[in-house]
């Protein structure tokens, strides 16, 4: 493909269909969506071989390091969470568990598979590989995927969402970036989700399960 076709595609993708979803113009499920597009990513990068075995299970004995680090940042999003929550929605705080407890446990246990797992599909493993023509740079390429995951979450209906989700993308694209595990950056998505809707914070993204 052409740099401009690529460039289309990649704006129509990324931008026009949070976009056409946030104005109620794309009447799909969130999820069957989601999981739609990242199947299709999915065939992209197995057909091509950007896919290996390594990159979705990580080399668990070569990732300690790596998974030591991606547990201190959940502790420190852990606490910065309840801080928050426990000072401006107090009333909120751990309200999800306490109130729906068995929801909230489906949501722990499906949240990784149905949403985590296919953002870092699209947003991460298809981006990154994907655009190398158009976003030359390892830089570049970082910082679409932060902006493109960033503005995917206009479709939750309000700019909190958005702009949360920024230092987060970021960590994320990094943990791919530096790993090359679809695997650790779909762990490290999962277990910063997991904690933002057990604290509170979940209101934000309240359509996201």
């Amino acid at each position: 493909m052409t740099a401009f076709s690529l460039w289309i595609e990649f704006l129509a993708l990324f931008g026009l269909t949070p976009l056409l979803y946030a104005f109620g113009w794309l009447p799909i499920p969130k999820i069957p969506l989601l999981l739609a597009i990242a199947g299709v990513c999915l065939v992209y990068l197995t057909m091509n071989g950007f896919l290996r075995k390594t990159d979705i299970f990580g080399l668990m004995r070569e990732s300690r390091q790596t998974l030591r680090t991606i547990a201190f940042r959940t502790l420190g999003v852990a606490l910065i969470s309840t801080l928050t929550v426990s000072i401006f929605l107090p009333e909120q705080l751990f309200g999800f568990p306490r109130a729906r407890p068995l929801l909230w446990l489906a949501v722990m246990l499906l949240y990784p598979l149905l949403s985590a797992l296919p953002q870092e599909i699209v947003y991460r493993a298809f981006l990154f590989h994907r655009y190398v023509p158009i976003l030359k740079t390892e830089t570049a390429r970082t910082w679409a995927s932060v902006l493109a995951f960033s503005f995917l979450h206009i479709v939750f209906g309000g700019w909190v969402a958005v702009a949360l989700t920024i230092p987060a993308g970021y960590i994320f694209a990094r943990t791919y970036r530096l790993t090359g595990s679809l695997f650790l950056a779909s762990l490290e998505h999962a277990a910063y989700g997991c904690v933002i809707f057990t604290t509170g914070l979940g209101q934000f993204f309240h359509h996201a399960s």
